[in-house]
């Protein structure tokens, strides 16, 4: 049986920060609203929408209409608007072949899918799982636990890679390791108080757990 390697997608695999200031700024222009600093928005990545614009200040009567006009938008520039990170591809690629892989994103499933599409990388996934598909996000456990009721694994060899505290919290709720990378949306020392596996990407993360696979056999 092969191990189990879960990824975040925003900061983890995928730089889409342009796309989501972009759809922020259409969402609160919309409605009249004062844009909200990028470093602002930029600290909220990772959570939902919903909480996303709450935090920045929505009344919750109008989150919805927010959210929704948000989507609209990112639909339409997501893909133009959005990059691998430095070392993804190989790092995916790489981690294809010594075990099965799946997606946790907070994200909509279906414009992940779309952009994992564009970018020619949803052949090597066997499972994801967007905010659509779940009750609780991450940091609760059910994101995780769904995606690996959908995978053959052995709960000891399996792994959450994730750039914020939510992905390493959610691991820590189902059970599984984990590793933090720095190329994302949360500091060094913000990781640090939650994960004790700190690296700076993807790709020095898929090092790691195969090296950590091979010496438990």
């Amino acid at each position: 049986m092969k191990p189990v390697i879960l990824f975040d997608l925003d900061g983890t695999v995928i730089d889409s920060t342009e796309a989501i200031l972009d759809g922020f700024r259409v969402a609160f222009e919309t409605f009249g609203g004062d844009v909200p600093k990028d470093e602002m928005i930029k600290k909220e990545v990772g959570h939902t929408l919903e909480n996303m614009f709450l935090t920045l200040g929505v009344k919750s009567s109008q989150v919805d209409a927010h959210v929704h006009a948000y989507k609209m938008h990112y639909r339409i520039i997501s893909c133009e608007k959005t990059t691998l990170l430095e070392g993804a591809r190989e790092a995916i690629e790489k981690a294809s072949r010594f075990a099965t892989l799946g997606v946790v994103t907070t994200k909509t499933g279906e414009y992940s899918k779309i952009l994992l599409e564009h970018m020619d990388l949803i052949k090597y996934f066997d499972v994801l799982i967007g905010r659509e598909h779940v009750k609780h996000p991450k940091p609760h456990k059910e994101p995780i636990l769904k995606a690996l009721a959908k995978m053959e694994h052995d709960r000891s060899r399996c792994w959450m890679i994730g750039d914020t505290c939510m992905d390493i919290e959610s691991a820590k709720s189902a059970n599984i390791h984990s590793i933090a990378v720095t190329s994302g949306y949360a500091t060094r020392p913000i990781l640090e108080e939650c994960a004790s596996n700190i690296c700076k990407n993807v790709k020095e993360a898929i090092e790691i757990i195969k090296k950590s696979d091979r010496n438990s056999k």
